[in-house]
């Protein structure tokens, strides 16, 4: 059980240790990474849509 106390004190330690980010920084870097998953997602949805059709050209479907 000792073991595990010192490991959450030194856990406890580093954490005070770090530096944080503010709540206007991660609300940036949220939106930010929001945008750029939805940009993703356009793109991969346009090509897999594009692939469908040519797919379907050589396949012989509508």
């Amino acid at each position: 059980m000792k073991k595990v106390i010192d490991f959450l004190k030194e856990c406890t330690a580093e954490m005070k240790k770090s530096t944080w980010l503010s709540r206007k920084e991660v609300v940036q870097s949220t939106i930010l990474v929001a945008i750029v998953v939805a940009l993703t997602s356009a793109y991969v949805g346009f090509i897999d849509f594009g692939l469908t059709k040519l797919l379907g050209v050589f396949v012989g479907g509508r």
